[in-house]
């Protein structure tokens, strides 16, 4: 069975120089996160944000926690002192809350609009139209509190690589499009486990892994 140092070592050899790798630590101990943390990483990512603020206050300062799952609007103002980025951000009125609670904080905050790239429709994240919408407001600077980093998908969950790359492709071609003349914009954040290669072969240079660094969760 393979340590945590192997499987670590074994993801960061394939990433290439300027990808970030975000550890998933969603319901993995604070043990578990201290092991990977022992061999160099510091950047964790968690779906819910009780879970997220538990770990922060538990765990190293110097961890930069990443909110990757949904937000909801009521959870805004108690997460915000603890995350650096925003993964998931897909709709207006979650940017609404955002801007207001950034203007209190009297600092920006760092966010990811996600795109809708997979053929589940149980998949969440914005249309081509709707990502469109917003990025126009943001040009009028309605949400100049709100730093926007860049774009986020996830693939369809099947074993058909063709399949994942055109997925893949279709936003990165959209994050090269949008990121014309905004200067902040530089994080194309695609790839999990199962397909941070592919997602790394076209273009990514933030992957979120979490079973390929912590192993099978235990039941």
């Amino acid at each position: 069975m393979s340590s945590a140092a192997d499987r670590y070592r074994r993801v960061c050899d394939q990433l290439p120089p300027g990808v970030q790798l975000v550890a998933v630590s969603k319901t993995r101990s604070n043990d578990e996160i201290l092991e990977l943390y022992a061999l160099g990483q510091r950047d964790f990512g968690e779906n819910r944000v009780q879970e997220l603020i538990s770990k922060a206050e538990a765990l190293p300062r110097d961890i930069r926690w990443h909110l990757i799952g949904q937000l909801q609007t009521n959870k805004v103002r108690s997460v915000l002192p603890y995350v650096t980025l925003i993964h998931s951000v897909d709709r207006e009125k979650l940017l609404e809350v955002l801007q207001e609670e950034a203007l209190r904080l009297g600092r920006p905050v760092d966010v990811l609009l996600e795109r809708h790239i997979a053929a589940e429709e149980s998949k969440s994240g914005l249309s081509r139209e709707e990502l469109s919408d917003l990025l126009d407001q943001f040009d009028t600077g309605r949400f100049n509190s709100i730093r926007l980093r860049g774009l986020m998908g996830m693939a369809t969950f099947t074993e058909d690589s063709n399949q994942i790359l055109r997925e893949f492709d279709l936003l990165r071609s959209e994050f090269e499009e949008v990121k014309t003349g905004r200067s902040d914009f530089d994080t194309l954040s695609m790839g999990m486990s199962s397909d941070y290669a592919l997602a790394v072969a076209s273009g990514s240079n933030l992957v979120r892994v979490g079973t390929a660094l912590f192993g099978a969760r235990r039941s």
